[in-house]
């Protein structure tokens, strides 16, 4: 669930994803190390609620980045494996959307600079579907003003994970990834660096894209369960308000593993609203 918006349940608790200042919170854990991304939700709500679309409907499954270009951007969202791990596997492009408007030029202005997710389009500025990319250096002077109608459009960045995010950077002296020519649109395809020209399915470097996903259960007691996807290597709150306006409180302060998390809150307060959110 986007940040902002909020669902009332059968005990009227109130939970939201919610990463300092706001935004959706994405990891993107990669065969090479995770990523945690915010991602604009007010600013750019067509293409937020369109990446969301993608990781929610499973169509991002065995998706991996499948061009990279040194110090410019990692690019992904096109491309998955069949039969993974098997000698029948196969690439299929991944299934799409009708294209989305762009962007660019909607809510507060960002920039295609370093650490910042965008979504790939052709020169028409309403074709963006699935695909996306992270800019692995500033591309604002290349990537912001591309046509008439906007440039690509920014819809997060990067909070945690840069050391990783540097890995795409792809040179003579990267030992964790390097680039192969496979052809086609996979003539700049990232693989985890072998010293061999053989390419398996398993050189591919996948990702998968998942969301804090907060749940309230209530337990014997009256007491509450509030669970969710904790963001690997930040602090994560858990706070509550009794009231609206909300004057939030906090309930639980953790520091996440990327593993799914939970505390009980023992109060009988019959209406307590949570939310979950990082600090970073």
């Amino acid at each position: 669930m986007a940040a902002g918006r909020f669902c009332f349940c059968a005990t009227l608790l109130f939970f939201s994803l919610l990463s300092s200042p706001g935004g959706t919170l994405a990891q993107f854990r990669t065969t090479v190390g995770d990523l945690e991304v915010e991602l604009y939700d007010a600013d750019k709500p067509i293409t937020v609620q369109n990446f969301l679309h993608y990781v929610q409907g499973g169509l991002y499954t065995n998706m991996f980045m499948h061009r990279v270009v040194t110090n410019f951007i990692i690019q992904g969202g096109g491309i998955f494996t069949t039969n993974r791990g098997t000698t029948n596997w196969a690439l299929y492009y991944i299934p799409t959307f009708p294209p989305i408007t762009n962007e660019f030029k909607v809510g507060k202005f960002y920039s295609n600079v370093y650490g910042t997710i965008a979504m790939a389009k052709t020169s028409d500025p309403n074709s963006a579907t699935s695909e996306f990319f992270f800019n692995l250096t500033n591309n604002a002077s290349s990537l912001d003003n591309t046509n008439n109608s906007g440039g690509f459009t920014v819809f997060g960045h990067v909070i945690a994970g840069t050391n990783i995010l540097n890995r795409f950077k792809v040179g003579a002296t990267n030992r964790v990834v390097k680039e192969v020519n496979l052809g086609g649109v996979l003539a700049e395809t990232p693989v985890i660096y072998a010293a061999t020209n053989i390419i398996h399915d398993s050189d591919f470097i996948y990702v998968d894209i998942s969301l804090l996903q907060v749940a309230v259960k209530t337990l014997p007691g009256s007491s509450r369960e509030i669970s969710w996807n904790s963001a690997t290597g930040l602090t994560n709150v858990v706070e509550f308000t009794t009231n609206f306006p909300p004057v939030w409180s906090t309930l639980a302060l953790t520091n996440g593993t990327g593993a799914r998390m939970a505390i009980v809150d023992g109060s009988s307060t019959p209406q307590r609203f949570y939310r979950v959110r990082v600090q970073y």
